[in-house]
């Protein structure tokens, strides 16, 4: 770490804690050369996350974004604020855990299902009515049949 005051590159850290937030660290350093302390700050370097939509535009991901998708789809349905908070948590997570820094609007989408289909099945046909853009009842019956099939399938077990 470079000294504010004579420039000199090597310096020893004295003390080192905590922020009150917890969000940086803060580090007194003794310059080697000068011998005149300093404090710097270490912080977590983020990198946003960036959404590749469907016209290939890119923008930064919105967290409220997602939730406000997912409150839509369970308006007026048994699930809680805090059930859809938990899910988008679970979605941001598996997005920062897979390393890849641009992310499809597509992926995003289907990680969402796959959260309101666990949360409530309405739900989940809803925000997929809007997401996949039924063109026709045929595809949204199709969808709805896959759905028992796999409930079916699933209660057999």
């Amino acid at each position: 770490m470079k000294c504010p005051y004579c420039g000199e590159l090597e310096s020893k850290v004295i003390d080192s804690r905590p922020t009150e937030d917890g969000e940086k660290i803060r580090r007194r350093r003794e310059c080697l050369g000068c011998s005149k302390r300093f404090t710097t700050y270490e912080i977590v370097e983020t990198v946003p996350l960036m959404v590749i939509k469907k016209d290939r535009s890119r923008q930064a991901f919105d967290r409220q974004k997602l939730l406000g998708g997912m409150l839509r789809a369970c308006e007026k349905r048994p699930v809680s604020y805090q059930m859809l908070e938990t899910a988008v948590d679970n979605i941001e997570q598996t997005l920062l855990n897979s390393y890849e820094r641009e992310i499809t609007s597509m992926h995003i989408g289907e990680l969402a299902m796959a959260e309101l289909k666990k949360i409530d099945e309405v739900a989940y046909v809803r925000f997929a009515s809007v997401y996949r853009q039924f063109g026709d009842l045929n595809t949204f019956m199709d969808e709805l049949k896959d759905m028992l099939s796999s409930r079916s399938q699933h209660a057999e077990k």
